[in-house]
């Protein structure tokens, strides 16, 4: 283990690190939901991630997405896995530019553990949720976080025992209501919180005592 991996096992206990660490997440969309579940993700010990996203860097998404504005134009993928590696230098990141559709789908969920849907295309939405659910992978997707002043709206709900929707089902982003870093961030938590909880055996929400 490097320095961080040490310090984060005196924290959640080496064997919950290593189970962490033998689990691989797809990440459909490295936009503002994609980008930080990553994020929060690899502080939490993940380090095997498969990313997918085709766009490039605009400074549109500067006030709620995981980039910088050196690295405006660049593919997303690629400059999520730097930023990624800035925190664990050890990570095992696939970073594909590439965009979902109904051919591909299937090959990128394989040899995944589980799948954070976090796309804002409707199709490309549509067939991963599809996909993951006649596999039985265990899915993570989102609903509804957009607005402000709303973020204890946002809720993990248990749509069946390998779905989850994080959001709070009702908020479409719009010109009326933007989507914006504190809902987002918010939502990208709790798509982070739903996937650890599971590894590390506790269910989503407080834990019994």
């Amino acid at each position: 283990m490097n320095r961080f991996e040490i310090a984060l096992a005196d924290v959640i206990g080496e064997e919950n690190l290593t189970r962490i660490q033998d689990t691989k997440v797809c990440i459909a969309g490295a936009g503002g939901l994609g980008s930080n579940c990553a994020l929060h993700l690899v502080r939490c010990g993940f380090k095997k991630l498969r990313i997918i996203d085709f766009d490039l860097v605009e400074y549109s998404n500067l006030n709620r997405q995981f980039y910088f504005v050196a690295q405006v134009g660049r593919e997303k993928v690629k400059a999520l896995k730097e930023n990624l590696l800035l925190i664990n230098t050890d990570l095992a990141i696939e970073a594909l530019s590439e965009k979902i559709n109904q051919d591909n789908v299937i090959d990128y969920i394989t040899g995944c553990d589980v799948v954070v849907e976090a796309l804002d295309n409707v199709y490309s939405k549509t067939i991963l949720v599809e996909a993951c659910l006649d596999s039985k992978k265990r899915l993570v997707a989102a609903s509804g976080l957009a607005g402000w002043r709303n973020s204890g709206g946002i809720k993990i709900h248990c749509i069946k025992n390998n779905f989850y929707i994080v959001g709070d089902l009702v908020s479409e982003a719009g010109p009326a209501c933007p989507q914006l870093a504190p809902g987002v961030n918010v939502a990208a938590a709790m798509q982070a919180d739903v996937v650890l909880g599971y590894f590390l055996k506790q269910p989503p929400g407080p834990k019994k005592t």
